[in-house]
């Protein structure tokens, strides 16, 4: 792609509709999609949208979101408003999850949109949507339907990612590292998915024998050890729904990952990369847990943000996922910083404050309810925040029941 050639005349967007649809969310015929996206991002939105029919989807129900009504809110809006979200509309895509329709949301917001707004304001109405979201919340952290995340290179976010760039220079770079990330440079991205989630299953597979009680991270700033839950499974590269339809939940991912016991993580742990939360920049996050709680933070830019996270209720300081990423992954060698979980998550190793996914214990956590999965561990949160902790100077071990440690990673690589 160059600069004088926008996103809708590259071949490549629609591959990356085609690998989103096909492989992300392996859409059924007469299944529904609801599809989310930044109104930046409706050139991939139409071209997914064009693929989900061609699939012989049913119905698709596209939502629009927008920075600049996001910002009037800010602007003009009432105090008591930041305490309101549209819980008619989450409840409607619960429905229609629950009916069996399939999700899939295009990432691209802007990463600073709310630098310098009222923590306060930020807190609360993220708070309120939280809440707010729960019932579509629980049933993709349930996996209860096949859904999946891409992206698209919006001039904000490409703004931020190559500050030194013109904009049209930026969003095309920006354009060409989501192609390559998403495995749609080459001519057969089909095939190309086929072997890398055949590379992550001998992945996870390797840690599911192994069954360690839990997992230590040292290096620079970290030394924490994260228990694992009991009955825990490792997943990573394509899954099966509950719905029985196997699908990509992220486009791209580099990890295999698995649910933390939730009074088991001690130590303390220092981020890698800054953590771009719901336009809110966190970087320099630092943290000590005992039993399992978050019990000192602190964090070089965006504290306030972050004290008022941990703050969203009791497990928003617990783990509800820890993941395994090589330092050499096609994300990390790109050597960007895209300000966006879904690509930076997949450049390291990451931990997640939150609710935990049922799907990491064996036989897919189906036939546990919700105390069944507190017993065994799994947290429950409103919230489900990646950061990242992993480098090329951090090691991990996996540490057997009787405490024997086992080389996973050297130095950010597979051991």
């Amino acid at each position: 792609m160059t600069g004088h050639a926008g996103p809708q005349t590259d071949p490549r967007l629609d591959r990356l509709a085609t690998v989103a649809v096909r492989v992300g969310l392996n859409l059924q015929p007469g299944q529904e999609l609801v599809l989310t996206a930044p109104i930046e991002a409706l050139p991939l939105a139409r071209a997914i949208t064009r693929e989900a029919y061609a699939a012989g989807a049913s119905l698709v129900t596209t939502l629009l979101g927008d920075d600049q009504a996001t910002l009037a809110r800010f602007a003009h809006a009432p105090d008591a408003a930041f305490d309101t979200a549209a819980g008619w509309l989450y409840a409607g895509m619960a429905e229609a999850y629950r009916n069996g329709a399939a999700r899939l949301a295009i990432s691209g917001d802007d990463p600073t949109l709310l630098t310098g707004q009222d923590p306060e304001k930020v807190a609360r109405a993220n708070r309120a949507r939280s809440k707010a979201y729960v019932p579509a919340l629980e049933l993709i952290a349930n996996f209860a339907t096949n859904w999946t995340i891409v992206s698209a290179a919006t001039p904000a976010w490409a703004r931020t990612v190559f500050p030194d760039l013109p904009e049209d220079r930026a969003v095309a770079r920006l354009w060409d590292a989501v192609f390559a990330a998403s495995r749609v440079d080459g001519p057969d991205p089909l095939g190309a998915w086929a072997r890398h989630n055949a590379d992550l299953h001998a992945r996870k597979d390797r840690l599911n024998a192994e069954r360690f009680a839990a997992l230590r991270f040292q290096g620079p700033g970290t030394d924490l050890t994260v228990g694992l839950a009991d009955d825990h499974e490792w997943c990573g590269g394509a899954a099966t729904s509950r719905s029985g339809i196997t699908c990509n939940a992220n486009i791209p991912t580099e990890e295999v990952f698995t649910t933390p016991h939730r009074l088991r993580v001690d130590g303390h742990v220092t981020s890698t990369k800054p953590l771009s939360y719901q336009g809110t920049l966190i970087d320099g996050i630092a943290v000590r847990f005992a039993e399992g709680r978050i019990v000192e933070s602190r964090a070089r830019t965006g504290a306030d943000v972050l004290a008022r996270v941990l703050d969203t209720d009791e497990g928003a300081r617990r783990l509800g996922e820890v993941a395994l990423v090589p330092a050499s992954s096609a994300i990390s060698a790109s050597g960007l910083l895209f300000y966006n979980t879904l690509y930076d998550e997949n450049a390291a190793s990451h931990i997640a404050l939150g609710q935990a996914y049922s799907k990491c214990f064996r036989n897919g956590g189906a036939d546990f309810g919700e105390d069944d999965l507190a017993a065994r561990g799994a947290n429950r949160s409103l919230i489900h925040i990646d950061w990242m902790i992993g480098s090329a100077e951090i090691d991990v071990d996996g540490i057997r029941e009787d405490g024997q440690a086992v080389p996973v990673m050297r130095r950010g690589e597979w051991a």
